[in-house]
């Protein structure tokens, strides 16, 4: 019985494979009308001579078109045709030839026969010999001879002028957006110090990464920015820190200007505060238990005094830290209304990733 169930078992198997083999070019068949029909669908590619065979999933563009523009759409609406693995295009670019012409030769016109003359009027020997009086003869006046005609020689015709290239398709635009919170890395083209920099000030910048959405370049890297000094705030001697607030107020793309919004972005240095108020209150301890061992009382007052300058004056000396955004920093600024722009859906503005495009982290 176990030997029966195997002779099944392998009897089905073989039977699978045959119609798995069987259905493979029948699918393939459907994959080609399908290919061809989205093709012909298509108007930037209608009409070009493109050959289309699927084998095994893998479809195989053949023929020529105008331009790189028609060969890449091409193949990208095989791709997206349901049951296509991969696409081989091996579409050119260039007009179809043109077969030379051959020139035409018209057959010559046989050349026209002269009509014969009639003959001359015999006279009669037999008429009295008087002076014949004048008589009109009736005879009609001989012909003059037809001009020969010459074959015509062979009339080249003009070569026909090869057909003009047909313009390529009108660019097609897509609106995409921004949204709020998304990143907009920047590089600073200049220094921005809080010893220096003065407030209401503007600044200047590239874009560091393309800004991408949905597949296309919403903002290409390289676009200009500008930027706004919202705040600056030098340190002070003995308390206060240095602090420097700058946002994001527009993006040139591509000779496009567009207003943006950002939240601020703000860098802080170490200030003196607390940490000089200490320093200056021990100085004054120090002094005050000199003056106490070297006379006491009023000895001590003047101590205290003379501490507490010495320690204010030592911290005097150095102000808190200040604060810089160098040249070539990168800047992430966040948005905080959308961005909506065209963006061209012919390839120009595609890309494979979203690199560029970043969420806001909180």
């Amino acid at each position: 019985q176990s030997s029966k169930l195997r002779t099944l078992a392998f009897a089905g198997s073989v039977l699978a494979v045959t119609l798995a083999g069987c259905k493979a070019p029948a699918n393939d068949a459907a994959l080609t009308t399908k290919v061809q029909s989205t093709l012909t669908a298509d108007s930037a590619v209608a009409g070009q001579p493109i050959q289309v065979a699927v084998q095994g999933g893998v479809v195989t563009l053949n023929g020529s078109v105008a331009n790189d523009a028609q060969r890449t759409l091409a193949a990208r609406d095989a791709s997206g045709v349901d049951g296509i693995k991969e696409v081989v295009n091996n579409i050119t670019v260039g007009p179809a030839p043109v077969a030379p012409a051959v020139a035409s030769v018209e057959p010559a016109a046989p050349p026209a026969s002269a009509p014969t003359a009639p003959p001359a009027p015999i006279a009669d020997k037999k008429a009295p010999a008087t002076k014949p009086t004048p008589q009109i003869s009736s005879a009609p006046a001989p012909h003059q001879s037809a001009p020969i005609e010459r074959p015509q020689q062979a009339i080249e015709q003009p070569r026909p002028q090869p057909a003009p290239a047909p313009a390529p398709p009108q660019p097609t635009f897509r609106s995409v957006t921004v949204a709020a919170g998304s990143t907009i890395p920047v590089r600073i083209t200049q220094t921005l110090d809080s010893a220096t920099t003065q407030p209401d000030t503007s600044f200047s910048g590239v874009v560091a990464a393309d800004i991408v959405v949905d597949g296309l370049v919403a903002i290409p890297a390289g676009s200009n920015i500008s930027g706004h000094v919202d705040a600056v705030q030098e340190a002070a001697h003995f308390k206060g820190s240095s602090l420097l607030t700058i946002s994001l107020t527009s993006i040139n793309r591509r000779g496009e200007h567009i207003d943006v919004a950002s939240d601020p972005y703000s860098v802080k240095g170490k200030g003196r505060g607390v940490n000089t108020a200490e320093k200056a209150g021990g100085g004054a301890a120090v002094g005050a238990i000199l003056g106490g061992i070297f006379g006491g009382g009023k000895g001590a007052a003047i101590g205290a005094a003379a501490g507490g300058g010495l320690g204010a004056g030592s911290q005097a000396v150095t102000r808190g830290q200040q604060v810089q955004i160098e040249s070539e920093s990168v800047v992430r600024f966040h948005l905080t209304t959308p961005i909506t722009v065209k963006v061209r859906t012919d390839g120009s503005d595609s890309r494979g990733d979203q690199q560029g495009l970043q969420p806001r982290q909180n």
